[in-house]
């Protein structure tokens, strides 16, 4: 039997196979009512819930055959469309927090409306908090953008997998508009030039760091141009 869409393995116990579904959850914003409807499909496929470090709610131990119908009752997208898209966006609670420097919220959700599910070279983290103590593991994600007094900071190719990363400044002191503009054109650039299987991190350690930030640069200032023209 193929595995279910959507599902991840889980560790086979005594020959039998369970999985682990786990939902959309945008921001880690999530209703009462989706959360009801959560613990009850778990309820009844007798899975377990699992808070996970991606902001969502995972159910671990679903049979396969069940997968499917537990997917229908939920009537929610999955958190990971594939293992070659951007994941959902992190965020830091920014506008409810004392410590943020910025509203970075709204930034967040543009970005995550914009870049959830978009196909890419390798599974791609993007975090988005409010001020520089980077909550929400920011700077282990392969694009960070970070909300200080001055305006936003922007680094790319994190990663606390098994390769550890620490990331490289792109720019800093943006504003809300050029900080998105700058997310556009590092993964445009990413896109474009990276191989596929290739994660952000190790791509920029090939090419080079200065070949990339120019590389980005270009893109981030044809749009600029682009922007003043009309």
């Amino acid at each position: 039997m193929q595995d279910p869409s959507f599902a991840v393995l889980q560790k086979v116990r005594n020959g039998e196979r369970t999985f682990g579904i786990t939902p959309r959850i945008s921001g880690g914003f999530i209703t009462p009512e989706d959360m009801i409807k959560i613990a009850e499909v778990a309820k009844k496929y007798g899975g377990q819930l699992k808070i996970t470090s991606g902001q969502r709610i995972a159910i671990l131990r679903i049979k396969p055959e069940d997968v499917d119908s537990a997917w229908e009752d939920l009537g929610m997208e999955p958190g990971v469309k594939s293992t070659y898209s951007v994941k959902n966006i992190h965020m830091c609670p920014a506008s409810f927090c004392k410590r943020s420097k910025q509203n970075s919220l709204k930034l967040g959700f543009r970005l995550e409306k914009k870049y959830y599910g978009r196909d890419a070279p390798n599974r791609t983290k993007i975090a988005v908090v409010g001020c520089l103590n980077a909550c929400a593991s920011a700077n282990a994600k392969d694009i960070a953008v970070l909300a200080d007094k001055e305006g936003y900071v922007i680094r790319v190719g994190g990663s606390a997998g098994y390769h550890p990363r620490l990331p490289d400044e792109v720019a800093k002191d943006l504003n809300e508009e050029e900080a998105e503009r700058m997310v556009d054109s590092v993964f445009e650039y990413y896109s474009e030039n990276a191989e596929f299987g290739d994660k952000l991190g190790p791509f920029i350690d090939r090419i080079g760091f200065d070949m990339f930030l120019k590389g980005t640069m270009e893109i981030y200032n044809s749009k600029e141009s682009s922007n003043i023209s009309e």
